[in-house]
């Protein structure tokens, strides 16, 4: 199940959508997928604490950061409270920091880059909000897939396995 993606694209094409990002992965899991939360937040990840502070119940939290690289939306602390909550996986739309220490979690972690400085915490960010990134709409309660070749997101559950 390395590369889902793929397999996902060929059996539901119409489905899904592509996030057309290269995204990097940080987290020590490649192949992620789940129910979507949502979080638009600029410099500010108290709200990213807040909600990976709730149960996770294998969801995955899509920030969106404005593509901002000049602080680090999420850690390894924040990672931790992450995985001992279930949650799947975390994706950014902006910068991580501890690049090490996540890639030795058991949670997908993908983000635009790494900085290693952190937010301010103002306590800012809009919670369960439609995401636009690349020009794909990404809402609370979308399905997204992840592996090595990127992010998918469908408004809808998939069945997906192995090809017959």
């Amino acid at each position: 199940m390395e590369d889902l993606l793929p397999d996902i694209s060929d059996a539901h094409g119409d489905e899904v959508q592509w996030v057309p990002v290269q995204w990097r992965d940080f987290g020590g899991k490649h192949v992620f997928f789940g129910r979507v939360e949502t979080l638009r937040c600029y410099e500010d990840n108290s709200k990213v604490r807040d909600i990976l502070g709730k149960p996770g119940a294998g969801r995955v939290l899509v920030v969106d950061g404005h593509g901002n690289l000049n602080r680090a939306l999420l850690g390894d602390l924040l990672a931790e409270r992450a995985v001992e909550n279930g949650w799947e996986g975390i994706v950014i739309y902006g910068a991580v920091r501890d690049a090490g220490a996540l890639s030795e979690m058991a949670l997908g972690v993908k983000a635009l880059g790494v900085c290693p400085i952190k937010t301010e915490k103002r306590g800012l960010g809009d919670e369960d909000v439609q995401l636009r990134i690349e020009g794909v709409p990404i809402s609370p309660g979308d399905y997204l897939f992840a592996d090595l070749n990127g992010v998918m997101i469908s408004q809808h559950p998939l069945e997906f396995g192995e090809p017959s």
